[in-house]
């Protein structure tokens, strides 16, 4: 059983990969009474997507008004009868962006739902980067589910959590012109990452939040003393988090990334290669996740600072799509999170030495990150990274 964390008036327990998160998630979607708000990016015709939808449909049968958020690109492949038999139980389910063409190379395109939000009745949610989804990589030869966590969180700040995914939802709804059943008079503001002093979620949206979770890494990087850990699937920082990394580094703090071992995504794998070089030659450790994908989002700092969430550390997360993560300040939560961590990189990560001397690895690095530089400045999200 998960410990439980006392931050700022609020229940903590850390959950680590679905095997933790989805039988807490289903058991607090069966406790609700009145509201279960549920969005993710992916939720996959599986085991565990059975086993959640199942969840809903027995909370909308029983009066409980249930509403499902799911990105059309993430969730795109979702059988039709899936849908039509939550709704023929009950439950409320809305697209975001759902008609987008997957052809088409447009800056709207890649604005995405990334969410992975949960709440019930505003007294308990879920934050992290967890999607609806078996928790071994389908068709995947590992011996191990891929590496991911997410936070169960109770009190005042499951009601923010509540809060904020009504708000979306109302803006999907009137995009879609399916206003039923929300209420305009409750909104939103979302907190700024200099303020928080226990535990904030802090949301990143395309109009006033829009570098809210990348403030939050630099000014923990920037404060930084001692120790700097983050675990990231998909590493592909601008480069002023760049260079804040390496500051750190160069003024004796100790810098270790977990990265993604195993060829998932094979342009944007090889693109974070192309960072390698500059990253060790400033001190910073480098690891590599084997046992399995890995799908973490999570950050510790000085074993006082920690982040739990959907934000990857590249363009597209912090650039365009909607996520969500959590900030904690408490050397309880943090020191769980980074025991947890410290044991994936001791027991199931290589470390980089060097980039490798190999021509041809170093070509394919430099086009896969030319790539994706290029793509990022034809969208015009470049800016000052």
């Amino acid at each position: 059983m998960s410990t439980v964390h006392q931050v700022g008036g609020n229940q903590l327990m850390l959950l680590q990969n679905g095997s933790e998160f989805f039988p807490q998630l289903c058991a607090a979607i069966d406790a609700a009474r009145h509201f279960v708000y549920l969005e993710t990016y992916i939720f996959a015709a599986d085991a565990t997507g059975h086993l959640v939808a199942a969840a809903l449909r027995r909370a909308a049968t029983r009066g409980v008004a249930v509403h499902l958020l799911l990105d059309g690109f993430g969730t795109a492949e979702l059988p039709p009868q899936w849908v039509d038999d939550m709704r023929v139980s009950g439950v409320e389910v809305l697209w975001f962006r759902r008609s987008i063409s997957p052809w088409s190379l447009h800056r709207n395109r890649l604005r995405r739902m990334h969410r992975k939000l949960a709440a019930m009745d505003g007294e308990v949610a879920f934050v992290g980067g967890i999607n609806i989804i078996d928790d071994m990589p389908a068709g995947a030869e590992f011996a191990m589910p891929r590496l991911d966590y997410a936070v169960r969180v109770q009190g005042a700040l499951a009601g923010e959590m509540l809060a904020a995914m009504r708000h979306l939802w109302g803006v999907v709804s009137w995009a879609s012109l399916r206003r039923s059943g929300y209420k305009l008079g409750w909104r939103f503001s979302g907190g700024k990452p200099a303020a928080f002093t226990t535990a904030t979620l802090l949301l990143r949206d395309n109009l006033r939040h829009r570098r809210d979770i990348e403030r939050a890494y630099l000014k923990a990087i920037a404060g930084a003393q001692h120790e700097i850990l983050i675990a990231n699937a998909y590493f592909l920082p601008g480069r002023t988090l760049r260079r804040a990394l390496r500051l750190a580094a160069q003024r004796g703090v100790r810098v270790q990334l977990l990265l993604q071992g195993r060829v998932e995504y094979r342009l944007q794998h090889y693109a974070t290669h192309a960072l390698y070089e500059r990253l060790l030659a400033s001190g910073i450790e480098i690891y590599e996740y084997q046992a399995s994908f890995l799908h973490a989002k999570v950050a510790v700092v000085d074993g006082r600072w920690a982040t739990v969430g959907s934000s990857n550390i590249d363009p597209f997360s912090l650039l365009l799509a909607r996520e969500a993560n959590l900030l904690v300040r408490d050397e309880g939560f943090a020191a769980e999170l980074r025991a947890s961590l410290h044991a994936a990189i001791a027991g199931h990560a290589q470390r980089v030495e060097a980039m490798g001397s190999g021509v041809l690895k170093r070509l394919l690095a430099r086009f896969s990150y030319g790539l994706v530089r290029f793509a990022v400045g034809m969208l015009g999200i470049s800016r000052r990274d």
